[in-house]
């Protein structure tokens, strides 16, 4: 199966179409009149969909099984076509579009085998997702203009040439991937005036967002965060606390992290920890959500 555990859960949706048609009233009385042979049709074949919606990572070998929050079928007769519609949410990494779909082809099958008896000419048409929500797609990366990006690294090592930066790279990296170009890149050593010198100097250069990596654990030259929360204009803790709970859902260490985050006038200033692993991480926890900030910052200052 596909890797989905860089994802982060959220509210996905979905709802799925099928279209059975019928080759006369007289079924269609049968159905609404509850005489069908083999019993209430609607209710045996809403069953059937539960049980496929809850199935479907055992039938369909790439679904990931994913905890179902909600299932919802139900019908409308349009002539001689029965219309079902299946709802599925769930609160996780991927989404439900194939078990909507699944309980739709199911419970379309089973109104087929239970009216097959009565009439010979029943058809299921089609099955089509109708629509689905959740995830980065519900959640693009709007601003309203491009940004400017700039990308620091706090480290007395790597500042001394005696270790090669890659939590910086890594940024960079993953800031591509969301169409964000990297204007700005520098390293300076862990230092409490540097670090101070340097944010206030991309202020002054009206960069957009900054992204420190380094110096937000709990050693004595862990000072990125003593540095940069003082000169916050405003600061948004739960930048860092969905960091930081990311982090914490892969590995315990990431409790240790002391990362700040908030605008120093119009800059968006973040604190990430300054291994590669808990830099990606960061980045995967907060993108492209965390862009977001910008159109709400302009809103704000519309008011």
């Amino acid at each position: 199966m596909v890797n989905i555990t860089h994802k982060s859960n959220t509210l996905r949706k979905a709802v799925a179409i099928a279209m059975v048609k019928v080759s006369s009233q007289d079924t269609i009385d049968a159905i609404l009149e509850k005489k069908v042979p083999k019993g209430d049709v609607f209710e045996f074949a809403r069953v059937a969909g539960l049980f496929a919606v809850k199935k479907t990572s055992d039938v369909i070998p790439d679904c990931h099984p994913l905890p179902v929050e909600y299932t919802a079928i139900t019908y409308a007769v349009e002539g001689l076509h029965i219309v079902i519609r299946v709802e599925v949410h769930t609160i996780y990494k991927t989404g439900v579009e194939v078990e909507a779909m699944h309980g739709a082809a199911v419970t379309a099958l089973t109104l087929y085998d239970m009216l097959k008896p009565i009439d010979k000419k029943i058809e299921i048409e089609h099955i089509r997702l109708e629509h689905k929500s959740g995830g980065k797609s519900q959640y693009p990366a709007v601003t309203g203009h491009a940004l400017s990006c700039a990308v620091i690294v706090c480290s007395d090592s790597v500042s001394a040439a005696e270790k090669q930066d890659r939590s910086g790279k890594a940024i960079i990296s993953r800031l591509e991937q969301f169409k964000q170009e990297t204007n700005h890149y520098d390293v300076i050593p862990d230092e409490f005036e540097k670090i101070q010198q340097k944010v206030l100097e991309l202020v002054e250069k009206d960069f957009d967002l900054v992204l420190f990596t380094g110096g937000t654990g709990l050693s004595a030259r862990d000072v990125t965060p003593d540095a940069i929360r003082p000169l916050l204009d405003t600061e948004i803790p739960g930048i860092m606390e969905t960091a930081r709970n990311y982090g914490q859902e892969r590995m315990p260490y990431a409790m240790f992290s002391r990362g700040v985050a908030g605008f120093i006038k119009q800059t968006l200033v973040i604190t990430l920890p300054g291994s590669v692993k808990g830099a990606e991480e960061s980045i995967d926890a907060l993108f492209p959500a965390v862009l977001h900030v910008f159109k709400v910052r302009e809103g704000a200052g519309h008011e």
